[in-house]
């Protein structure tokens, strides 16, 4: 299993507009990259089927962590038809985790610079935002992955922006996990 070292970052369009301008000057564009993404977010975990729309590819991936545990997440990820995404999804669903399941589509470029994969997006949940990442073997010391994060947070700046703190993140999620059951709530009064 990989250790992947992720931070986020949220911020607006013109901020977006000159990331994206910044890192296709100085940085190496890997393409478009939009997907929509399932996701079963569980206690400790962070389940999803992705279909790679700009790719024609999918992929089941397990996360050790959700968002708001720490910048470290150890992932098992493996491919998949993407004719099987949605088998897949039924599947977690009867499985018992169709209450935990959202669904997201990302607007998404991907970019590498300075040794850090960024992926800049949109999506309706979080609008304009940044993933900056890192990928470590999974026996990757402490110290590594220290250096791996400090070196995320050395990019953004660099680029003009900021991470989100661990606590942000949590913030975030949470509200958005309870907008989501408030939601999904209500659609189900309107049912009965």
């Amino acid at each position: 299993m990989a250790v992947e070292i992720e931070m986020r970052a949220r911020f607006n369009k013109d901020t977006h507009d000159a990331l994206v301008e910044r890192l296709v000057r100085d940085g190496e564009d890997l393409g478009q990259d939009n997907k929509l993404i399932h996701f079963f977010v569980l206690p400790n975990q962070l389940l999803k089927v992705t279909d790679n729309q700009s790719a024609g590819t999918a992929k089941i991936t397990l996360k050790d962590s959700k968002i708001g545990q720490g910048a470290a997440f150890g992932e098992t990820e493996f491919p998949i038809a993407q004719a099987d995404v949605a088998a897949a999804v039924r599947l977690f669903g009867a499985l018992g985790f169709e209450g935990t399941r959202h669904e997201a589509f990302n607007f998404r470029r991907n970019f590498r610079f300075r040794g850090v994969e960024i992926a800049v997006k949109w999506s309706e949940a979080w609008g304009y935002h940044a993933e900056f990442e890192r990928l470590l073997d999974d026996d990757a010391s402490d110290s590594a992955r220290d250096e791996a994060a400090a070196e995320i947070i050395d990019v953004a700046a660099e680029l003009g922006v900021t991470v989100m703190t661990e606590q942000e993140l949590a913030d975030f999620t949470a509200a958005f996990e309870a907008e989501e059951a408030a939601r999904k709530a209500a659609q189900a009064a309107e049912l009965r």
